[in-house]
């Protein structure tokens, strides 16, 4: 994994993000971006604890964290809301888990059928992202780069400020940006529409 500085977490706060209830595309605040069997499959196979470290919550705020930066960086806001729910969606441990990207990517090409607006390019793009966020440090796609940034800017929940020289596009090292993320991510911030929409 691609670390920065050691801090130590906080506790738990309740966002105060508004909710989207009843909608299911790319765009809308709390909106799952899947169609709900596809949601129901991402958590139906999900084993480790789903408010865990690498759970719900954090897919969450990886989903706001990309939809913060997916536009100044040129990206395909639909494919980084994608990458937030497939990226950790087949981790078998909350440790080392150097597979679980390729296994993201794996249940994303499995469940291509019940995506229909998803575009070939598009999940490609999605499956690389998976593939290779924890270990690669950039990429010539931005929408790969934007989906990296996502999650990288969460890192602050286990104790890890991102650092800017490893994020690897501008709008995620933005300082407001950049405080911002790590400050949810070092308070275990829950968005509002987790246990509103998502859980519901």
């Amino acid at each position: 994994m691609l670390l920065g500085k050691t801090d130590q977490p906080g506790t738990p706060q309740e966002s105060t993000t508004p909710m989207n209830v009843g909608h299911t595309h790319a765009g809308g605040d709390g909106a799952l971006p899947v169609p709900p069997e596809v949601w129901k499959a991402i958590l139906d196979g999900y084993t480790l604890p789903l408010l865990g470290t690498h759970g719900v919550v954090h897919w969450a705020r990886v989903l706001e964290n990309g939809r913060r930066i997916a536009g100044p960086s040129g990206a395909d806001l639909a494919v980084v809301e994608l990458f937030a729910l497939f990226h950790d969606a087949r981790r078998s441990s909350e440790g080392d888990d150097p597979e679980h990207g390729p296994r993201g990517a794996e249940l994303a090409r499995a469940l291509r059928s019940l995506l229909p607006l998803v575009t070939d390019t598009q999940l490609e793009q999605l499956c690389v992202a998976c593939e290779q966020h924890t270990h690669t440090l950039t990429h010539d796609d931005p929408t790969v780069r934007a989906c990296f940034d996502a999650d990288r800017l969460d890192l602050a929940r286990v104790g890890v400020t991102p650092d800017p020289r490893l994020l690897c596009t501008d709008a995620a090292r933005d300082p407001e940006v950049l405080a911002w993320a790590t400050a949810r991510g070092r308070e275990r911030v829950v968005p509002a529409f987790v246990h509103g929409v998502w859980l519901r």
